[in-house]
């Protein structure tokens, strides 16, 4: 373990000072629009300015990791991201926070491509899976973490916010102390939707509306639990037991998705994930609803980590990276959507509206899911993919899954110099069909 850590350390430090800060702050924010008098509707339009954020900074952040390497790029946009945290407290206003959103949103996923890039640098191929998952325990326990020092102050006060600041400037001592060499410079996958959509469109329905639905939980949660009874503190324990739901939960979920039909196991857990949304409708503050939502967090988060299973199934090897880069896309087109209609809907019928969004999506995505199911085939590649637990990040990230091949970034730089795919159409062969 000591040598799969020591290069990896100062990352892995930088990673979890930062999203403690980041952690801290999107629930935080949330609160203090709450106590601001936003409407939720204004609340979740703010919330959706950081993914819509982090969409732009997806396309923005390559060029410039390549212009002025690894560590200047974190530094430039830790230093960023920390004055967006300042400026929302100095600056009380719903349109600055948007765009403060919109601009934190695009330096977040920046950090996350410059450690992830550099930590797929520093591995070799058959410790990939290791280092993937203990990459992904840091990023949901500091999330988790992070709920709890809300109950330091009010929100209304100078001090949360500066201690969010604080945290992600503490994320460059680990990172620019560091003496690993940078990694070369990361390139954006190539992304064909349409192809995507034919080939696995389970997985990309499934991607998206994951997006949707966790979007609407991170931007409009804490206004759900403030408004149901919880106060600072339990605003906090809420989005941690939820949070620890979607670590724990995903584990035995995962295996299981890898010993059945991966389809109906994506079934279930998003029917039962429906389920639990229409039973937390009528329930306020108390240990029963905690209880719900943990393992509604379980269910929800293991959505996307099962998509991308199941679309590792049904692509060829030289396609997965690109084909992992679609259902991010995907996710975050969702995740943009979800907080303004979730805010839309509690504005017009109250909190428990989110509950309820939570379970009608969800629910047509197992409608979908159970169409496939019956009413269509996909044809499975060899060899079969395997569940990892994951959050969206970046689309450095990828590379760092057990089922990515490692080849494919070899390739894409051939491309990239003007030479074209052996056999193009190997790759858009049918692969799904009705069932006679």
């Amino acid at each position: 373990m000591t040598s799969l850590l020591a290069p990896i350390s100062s990352l892995l430090g930088g990673v979890a000072f930062l999203l403690l800060g980041h952690g801290l702050l999107n629930t935080l924010l949330t609160l203090r629009g709450i106590e601001e008098g936003y409407s939720t509707g204004l609340i979740g339009l703010l919330m959706s300015g950081y993914f819509a954020g982090f969409l732009v900074g997806t396309w923005l952040a390559p060029s410039l990791i390549r212009r002025i390497g690894h560590i200047r790029t974190f530094a430039f946009y830790a230093a960023l991201a920390s004055i967006a945290v300042l400026l929302h407290v100095l600056i009380v206003n719903p349109w600055v926070w948007l765009v403060l959103r919109v601009m934190y949103g695009v330096a977040l996923v920046t950090l996350y491509m410059v450690i992830e890039s550099w930590l797929n640098a520093q591995v070799s191929g058959e410790k990939r899976g290791q280092v993937f998952a203990l990459y992904m325990a840091v990023n949901l326990g500091s999330l988790a973490a992070a709920q709890q020092l809300l109950s330091l102050d009010s929100p209304m006060n100078f001090t949360l916010f500066a201690l969010a600041a604080i945290l992600i400037c503490a994320a460059l001592m680990p990172i620019t102390l560091t003496r690993q060499a940078q990694p070369a410079q990361p390139d954006m996958p190539a992304t064909d939707l349409l192809q995507l959509a034919r080939i696995a469109p389970l997985p990309l329905m499934a991607a998206g509306i994951s997006g949707l639905t966790l979007g609407g939980f991170w931007g409009l949660a804490p206004v759900y639990a403030s408004q149901s009874g919880f106060d600072a503190s339990g605003v906090g324990l809420l989005m941690s037991i939820t949070i620890l739901g979607g670590a724990v939960l995903q584990w035995p979920i995962g295996l299981f998705s890898d010993k059945h039909d991966r389809r109906l196991v994506l079934l279930w857990v998003v029917a039962i994930a429906a389920v639990i949304g229409g039973l937390i409708t009528p329930l306020t503050s108390g240990p029963l609803l905690l209880g719900m939502m943990f393992v509604w967090g379980g269910l929800a988060f293991s959505i996307y980590s099962i998509a991308v299973a199941q679309m590792v199934d049904q692509l060829h090897p030289d396609e997965i990276l690109s084909g992992s880069s679609g259902l991010l896309l995907a996710n975050g087109f969702g995740a943009a959507f979800g907080p303004v209609i979730a805010g839309g809907l509690m504005s017009f019928f109250g909190p428990k509206a989110l509950p309820v969004f939570f379970a009608v999506t969800l629910a047509f995505l197992a409608l979908y899911s159970y169409f496939r199911s019956r009413r269509v085939f996909d044809l499975v590649t060899e060899p079969h993919g395997h569940f990892t637990p994951m959050l969206r990040t970046s689309h450095t990230v990828l590379e760092l899954m057990p089922d990515t091949p490692e080849g494919e970034i070899a390739e894409a730089d051939i491309l990239d110099e003007g030479q074209q795919p052996v056999d193009e159409e190997e790759a858009v062969e049918p692969r799904t069909g009705t069932h006679s």
